[in-house]
This record gives structure tokens, C-alpha cells and sequence, in this order.
């Protein structure tokens, strides 16, 4: 049965968007330093590095792997995945987050729309407490500007908003969808305040400085007219 289409469907990125995520990489390489020596965390950083500059997104967990592999005679290093796994991610949700979702629901359906692997981001969004909030609409993809077909099929709309800290994604969103979606940039985030991205892009639709701003704005805003 082909699922009907809804007038607006709200899709919201989650790292620097609904969590701030430089937060809990920070708190990853003090974790790092702290337990196992700076050494082992600055050859961490430049596998993580390495490794995102290769898939595109950021595999913390694919980069403790492939620390591993180069320390097989070291064990410790196991209890760094326990750790991220564990982490208290509903503690670094941005304020107010989840004020906005019941919010937004009123004026459309909403859809965690993210990039990345498909164990820890699945956990990150779990214990945050964001699957429950979004009633388990969630999608995870490697590059997620390249799966709105699948976006489509499964959400179908006439109009969508895409809320994104990167202005690369929301561009290459716009140049797929045009009219059809209203590109929305929380200023948040390093991406957000890099000037060189923000000169290499084009601006999104509407800017707020933060994900709470969703709470002033009206639902007219984010339809064309």
C-alpha cells in the first residue's frame, strides 16, 4: 500500500543540530589522554581523521578499530568502545530540543534524517532519547544528500525542511529538491562558524542561531507561499 503524501515533513539532522556533538568529542580525547596517555590520543585523532576523510562521516568506533589493529598486545584499549557506548548523550542535547520536536510535530511529521555508521549513531540516537522522541522515524545513511530518493519513498511530501549544521548538505539538498524544500542553518557546531565553509557555500533559506529559535518561528515561515 503506497503511503500517502503528507503536506510538510520535517527532517532534522542530529550531530551539532540536535546534539552538540564537538562537546562529546572533546569529552572522548580528555577521556583519552587522561587514561591512556597523549600519545595514544593524538595517534587516535589522526586515525579518526584519516578514516573520515576516506568514508565521508565520522566512524568513532571504526577509528578505534583500526587503532587497535596497530596495538593488538595492548588491551586496554577495549574499554574506550564500553565508554563511547555509554556515554550520557541525553546530557549534551542542545537546550530546549525537546521542547521544539513537540512543536514542529504540529505543523508536520518529523524524521531524524542523519549520516553515519550503523552501530554507534543507531546508540547515540537511542540513549539521547531521541528515538523515542521522533517515534522511531529515524534514518542513518552514509551520505544522506544521496539517499532522498529513499527519503521520498518512505516520507513521502509535498513540501520538506531540512535542518542541517552544514551548509554543504543543505545546498546539495537544495539543488536536488529546489522548491520543494526550505533549507533551515542552526549556527552551531564547528562546521557552523568555519569561515571558510561559510564563504564555499551557498546560504540556506533561513539561519537561527540555535535549535530553540525553532520555538519562535511560525509554521508559515517554512512554506513557500
Amino acid at each position: 500500500m503506497k503511503t500517502p503524501k503528507r503536506d510538510l515533513v520535517f527532517l532534522f539532522d542530529v550531530d551539532n543540530t540536535l546534539l552538540d556533538n564537538d562537546r562529546v568529542q572533546r569529552d572522548l580525547y580528555r577521556h583519552l589522554a587522561r587514561s591512556y596517555g597523549p600519545h595514544v590520543c593524538e595517534r587516535y585523532i589522526a586515525i579518526f581523521e584519516e578514516l573520515r576523510n576516506e568514508i565521508g562521516y565520522a566512524d568513532y568506533l571504526g577509528a578505534l578499530e583500526r587503532y587497535r589493529l596497530e596495538h593488538l598486545h595492548d588491551p586496554r584499549l577495549l574499554r574506550v568502545a564500553n565508554w563511547l557506548v555509554e556515554y550520557p548523550f541525553a546530557k549534551r542535547l542542545y537546550p530546549h530540543v525537546f521542547e521544539v520536536i513537540p512543536r514542529v510535530k504540529r505543523w508536520g511529521q518529523v524524521v531524524i534524517l542523519s549520516d553515519g555508521d550503523a552501530v554507534f549513531q543507531p546508540r547515540k540516537i537511542c540513549r539521547s532519547g531521541l528515538w523515542q522522541a521522533f517515534g522511531g522515524r529515524v534514518l542513518v545513511f552514509i551520505h544522506k544528500e544521496e539517499m532522498l530518493a529513499d527519503v521520498e519513498r518512505m516520507y513521502p511530501a509535498h513540501h520538506y525542511v531540512m535542518i542541517d549544521d552544514k551548509l554543504r548538505i543543505l545546498e546539495a539538498i537544495k539543488k536536488m529538491w529546489k522548491s520543494r524544500v526550505t533549507t533551515v542553518f542552526p549556527k552551531q557546531g564547528h562546521y557552523a562558524h568555519d569561515p571558510k565553509i561559510l564563504s564555499s557555500y551557498a546560504p540556506a533559506d533561513i539561519k537561527i542561531n540555535r535549535i530553540g529559535d525553532l520555538l519562535t518561528c511560525r509554521r508559515s515561515v517554512f512554506v513557500p507561499t
